[in-house]
């Protein structure tokens, strides 16, 4: 059975595929073993400028020869590379054969020993798996992300000036304005959006056991630590963990995921706002032809999209809450658990891109129903009890909360007249009382 949409086991895979294809390029199990190909190339590469007396010193064309071979790889050379793995039984293994036939093409098989020199496989994952983090981030997260705010900021435009019932416990709350409720979602967005900046794409990069031993005992008077540094910041535009075991301590990694965590908790949090919104009325939804709302109620335009992405994010943080806890963790030097969790991580990418565009779809669907927000604030007058009491102590009035307690906790209907009427009885002077009418 050939693998497509209706029997992928996976929604990404399957029923959602088309809206986190973008993701592929990052986070497939090809785009992985292309990865891996580079960190071996550009090392070899960075091994040739030391003017070591057992390498040659490479051409711009012989150079540019060798990054072809990643820069070109194509889903041939990963079927390639899978088959030299059913022998080694080792991922990392397969690709170095891989290259080492490349570089029999290339006149280099005096040189092949030198692919893979001094290093474990992490070295080559632990700056691998970040740079493709970090790659997916600028090109397929942070646009949807620029692209997703951008969508609020304009409403938040559009509806700065749209007074609104405020809700606290579910109850009516002293007025406020709907563009500015919105407005507290970008500004929670984009600040959490800032730590993001700030949180280094750290890779390892070490020798066996992060002490560059079999580096050191190749080539003694080479500083090595440096070596490493200037390879995973200056070659690789990653930063460089030292010292470390064999494998990256991932904490950086796991700040990462913390903070999409908390991203995406925001979008939750605006996801049942606005689904609330709709469903009482405030909001109608654009209707698109020849869509059905209900199999059974064809009267209805279900919130869908916001629930779809309130669904994928809580799978989405799911997942990254057990990267961020699970991956900081292993015992001693290594062990082999963060490989395992590490296939898994574009996996909420995935989840947390469907769910932005479900969100996105959400919002340019909503139509202002704004007689309701009128009528919400007409009949609840009872909430300019704030205004008039803060106004009384302003003017040292005696005991107004307890004032406006009485008249506004009974079970008769608060009006703009019994409002009046209220004011007109306090002992004040007159353009006070004109004011809290105002």
């Amino acid at each position: 059975m050939s693998l497509n949409q209706l029997n992928a086991i996976s929604p990404i895979d399957g029923r959602y595929r088309s809206k986190v294809d973008s993701l592929a390029n990052f986070f497939s199990e090809e785009a992985l073993i292309k990865y891996r190909v580079m960190v071996e190339i550009e090392y070899f590469i960075a091994l040739c400028e030391l003017d070591l007396p057992q390498l040659p010193k490479l051409s711009q064309d012989k150079i540019n020869s060798l990054r072809n071979i990643f820069e070109n790889f194509n889903v041939d050379d990963a079927l390639v590379i899978k088959e030299i793995e059913r022998t080694t039984n080792h991922d990392v293994k397969a690709v170095e054969y891989f290259i080492k036939d490349k570089f029999d093409a290339l006149g280099l098989e005096r040189n092949k020993e030198f692919i893979h020199f001094g290093l474990t496989s992490q070295d080559i994952n632990n700056t691998a798996i970040p740079y493709s983090i970090k790659e997916a981030m600028n090109e397929v997260y942070v646009p949807l992300f620029m692209q997703f705010t951008g969508v609020l900021k304009t409403l938040v435009k559009n509806w700065e000036a749209v007074p609104m019932l405020a809700r606290t416990h579910g109850q009516p709350a002293s007025p406020t304005r709907l563009g500015k409720e919105i407005n507290v979602f970008v500004v929670r967005l984009e600040e959490q959006f800032n730590l993001l900046n700030d949180i280094p794409s750290a890779a390892k990069f070490g020798g066996a056991t992060g002490n560059y031993n079999a580096h050191k005992v190749a080539y003694p008077d080479i500083d090595w630590q440096n070596f490493g540094q200037n390879f995973v910041q200056n070659k690789l535009g990653l930063s460089h963990s030292f010292p470390t075991t064999q494998i990256e301590h991932y904490d950086h990694m796991a700040a990462l995921f913390d903070t999409l965590k908390r991203i995406n908790t925001i979008v939750i949090d605006l996801n049942r706002d606005m689904w609330t919104y709709v469903s009482m009325d405030y909001f109608k939804q654009k209707i698109t032809e020849g869509e059905v709302g209900s199999s059974a109620m064809p009267h209805k335009v279900n919130p869908i999209d916001f629930e779809n992405s309130e669904g994928n994010l809580g799978i989405a943080n799911a997942i990254f809450e057990h990267l961020s806890s699970k991956l900081p963790v292993s015992r001693m030097q290594r062990d082999l658990t963060d490989s395992t969790v590490l296939r898994n991580v574009g996996v909420p990418f995935a989840h947390t891109l469907i769910a932005f565009k479900a969100t996105i779809k959400g919002l340019n669907k909503l139509l202002l129903n704004k007689a309701k927000f009128e009528k919400d604030l007409e009949d609840n007058w009872a909430v300019v009890a704030e205004a008039i009491q803060t106004i009384l102590r302003r003017e040292g009035f005696p005991n107004p909360y307890e004032a406006l307690k009485g008249l506004t906790r009974t079970n008769e209907r608060i009006t703009k007249k019994s409002i009046a009427e209220f004011i007109d009885q306090l002992e004040i002077k007159e353009e006070i009382k004109t004011e809290l009418k105002n």
